[in-house]
Parts: structure tokens; C-alpha cells; sequence
């Protein structure tokens, strides 16, 4: 797929480029961003450039991660970085950070619901899954006001850095913004609890 931008009140998400280098840089010096998020510790300039000139190009090409800067519509500095990531069978992960200076604003709440509504409307989402190392009180309250349903912790859920740690997970569903899903969803009846 082609990069595209996507647009909300206040906010624009478009496509990483080459020039976006120093402010991903600078903006990934940030400790909370490298304690909670997958960046590498320590964030160097390289670390940025492989970013935005392999690591955003090759999942646009090959339709497995779409990343996207976001900023100010009515312009301004990067704000965030947000991204889906194909886990297969239509099911896709979400993934974000945002510059410290602009966390309670509301911007990526805003963001993530833009970006659930363009996965479940033009790709096929059936299940968008947001994971988080356990204690990431930011991003739970984030993927909780966007609507995710949580559905609890994994034991050695996710890796971060070469060490396996135990996440918090939540599923949106099409059906939760009032869409339709691309497959039919049968959940499983409540049933009264069966006693032994």
C-alpha cells in the first residue's frame, strides 16, 4: 500500500519522511519513551534514520506496519508516532508515543480512534489488539478512552529490549465503533456457572 494521510479535528497523520530525523531523535532521548516503548535504549541518531528510511518504507511496501507521524493540522511540531502492525487474519496491533510536553491533551486518544476507524473501514481489521507492559498506566488510560475492551495480563507477554515482561491486552472490535465486521462474530452465551 501506498502511504496515506489521515486527518482528524486537530490533528494530522501522514507519513514518516527522511527529514523527520531530528525530531524523532530528539523526541526518543525521552526515558519514559524508552522504558515502556520497544525503541532501543540508547536512542542514537542511526536509530532514527534506520526507522524512517527502512524500518516505515519497507512495512508501507510490504503492508505489515503502517506508521504514521502525527502534528498539528493547523501545523507545528511532530507530536507522536503511531502505527498498525499486521498480526495476521485481520487482526492488527497498535502502537504508540507521544512527546511528553503534550501528554492529558487528549491528542492521542484522538489519534488512535482515527486510526481504529481507518483499520476496521479499509483493512478488513476484525480485531484490533493493544498491548502494553504492565504498569503503563499511560497507555491503558489512552487505549481505555479510545473504547478497548481489556481482557487482562499475559504472563511474558510482550518483549521489551531482550526481556520477556508481562503485558496488559485489549481488543477493539468493528462492532464497538458501530461498524460492521468483515466476518461474521459469534460470542459465547453468559451462561449461569456450573456448579460442581
Amino acid at each position: 500500500m501506498d502511504p496515506i494521510t489521515l486527518t482528524t479535528d486537530r490533528l494530522r497523520l501522514r507519513n514518516f519522511v527522511p527529514e523527520d530525523a531530528d525530531a524523532v531523535y530528539a523526541i526518543c532521548q525521552d526515558p519514559d519513551i524508552r522504558r515502556w516503548t520497544v525503541v532501543p535504549d540508547p536512542y542514537t541518531r542511526q536509530d532514527a534514520e534506520f526507522f524512517l528510511n527502512r524500518l516505515v518504507p519497507d512495512g508501507w511496501r510490504e503492508d505489515t506496519d503502517y506508521s504514521f507521524a502525527v502534528e498539528p493540522l493547523a501545523g507545528g511540531p511532530l507530536l507522536a508516532a503511531v502505527s498498525l502492525t499486521s498480526r495476521g487474519m485481520g487482526v492488527w496491533e497498535v502502537g504508540y508515543w507521544l512527546v511528553k510536553e503534550h501528554r492529558g491533551s487528549g491528542y492521542m486518544t484522538e489519534t488512535v480512534r482515527a486510526l481504529a476507524h481507518w483499520a476496521f473501514t479499509a483493512l478488513g481489521c476484525t480485531r484490533l489488539l493493544w498491548r502494553a507492559e504492565v504498569g503503563n498506566v499511560g497507555s491503558r488510560a489512552v487505549a481505555e478512552r479510545v473504547g478497548f475492551v481489556m481482557e487482562g495480563a499475559q504472563r511474558a507477554g510482550l518483549t521489551n529490549k531482550g526481556t520477556l515482561r508481562d503485558s496488559w491486552v485489549g481488543a477493539l472490535l468493528p462492532s464497538d465503533f458501530g461498524l460492521p465486521s468483515p466476518l461474521p462474530y459469534l460470542p459465547t452465551p453468559e451462561r449461569p456457572a456450573e456448579t460442581v
